[in-house]
């Protein structure tokens, strides 16, 4: 009896010895990533990048997959899907917070930041901290800004070179009030899309332009289907790159750290990429315009671009119980 006892015992010993490295080891923790833009563009390099730095750092112990082209969600729909669990990383257009955390259409003002660097102050700064506690209020983890940079107009119609020359014209925008308010007060009306429909909506006369950075304009196309372009500067597109809290606050707290950091390298490359990506791009759409003789381009001049801004002044302080007088005030003394 005691023999078939220890033999028990033993097979049990070894069974355990057998089985417990397939129990013990872990799976990866799986970071969805999704966003709406191509891969060749800021925000899309900035998502494949995380993700390589993540995958190879921390090989075994996280994996992020990136969804980029909007084929889970829109962007509107990404906030949504963050909350229930969907997915689990994020990056929307500050424009598209207007529903959450709508003090963020202070980016959306039109020749508010007078440069790339006046953002960055912005961004990096004590507004910068206000809008990020907006976000944990709201069960939200702000991760980073990544950049795009400077919006243009275009149009099947007409140039832009004056207020008047929007008037009569359907734009479409990103879901911003501000945006909305901005091309009333050109005479022009504002149609919120979903950006995946922008290049049929432009091809289709639905709307009659739009505006976005040269990276944004080159990778979907959309000069191929307007015939002016004003290289305008007028506004800004930055992306927040948003978890919940709920997610983060599951991770272990050495995984939270290394992550900051892959995250805080990747968002100084992309700044610098972004920048040579809009110049490229740019770069790229005159060419396409000289060669194709479909498409104008035209610089404003320092006398039109005065009188843009000052007709679309009044736009900074619109909402002021939505976007703070005196963040609009403080941009004012940048440069």
């Amino acid at each position: 009896m005691k023999r078939y006892l220890m033999a028990g015992l033993v097979f049990c010993l070894c069974g355990l010895i057998m089985i417990t490295p397939a129990v013990a080891k872990k799976k990866p923790i799986k970071i969805r990533f999704s966003h709406v833009v191509a891969d060749n563009t800021p925000k899309g390099w900035a998502a494949k990048e995380f993700a390589r730095r993540v995958n190879e750092e921390l090989a075994g112990q996280v994996e992020v997959q990136v969804f980029p082209n909007a084929q889970l969600y829109g962007d509107n729909q990404a906030i949504e899907a963050l909350s229930a669990g969907f997915i689990e990383m994020a990056a929307p257009a500050t424009a598209k917070y207007v529903g959450s955390i709508p003090q963020l259409q202070l980016f959306d003002m039109p020749f508010l930041f007078p440069s790339i660097n006046a953002t960055y102050k912005v961004i990096d700064g004590a507004i910068g901290q206000e809008i990020s506690d907006l976000f944990t209020k709201r069960g939200l983890k702000q991760l980073a800004y990544w950049d795009n940079g400077f919006k243009h107009f275009s149009s099947s119609k007409c140039p832009l070179l004056a207020p008047a020359d929007f008037k009569g014209q359907k734009f479409r925008i990103q879901s911003s009030d501000i945006l909305e308010a901005q091309m009333k007060q050109l005479g022009a009306t504002g149609l919120k899309l979903p950006f995946a429909e922008v290049y049929n909506a432009l091809e289709q006369g639905v709307v009659d332009g739009q505006e976005n950075t040269a990276s944004n304009i080159y990778s979907k196309k959309f000069h191929e289907v307007q015939k002016h372009l004003t290289v305008s500067n007028h506004g800004y597109i930055g992306y927040v790159v948003v978890t919940t809290e709920r997610f983060w606050n599951s991770l272990p707290q050495d995984i939270q750290t290394r992550l900051e950091r892959i995250m805080k390298e990747v968002t100084l490359a992309e700044r610098k990429m972004a920048m040579e990506m809009n110049m490229g791009d740019l770069a790229r759409i005159r060419e396409y315009a000289e060669k194709s003789k479909r498409l104008q381009i035209y610089e404003l001049e320092d006398q039109q671009k005065a009188k843009m801004k000052q007709a679309l002044e009044p736009v900074h302080k619109m909402m002021p119980e939505v976007v703070p007088v005196r963040w609009v005030d403080e941009i004012y003394q940048m440069k």
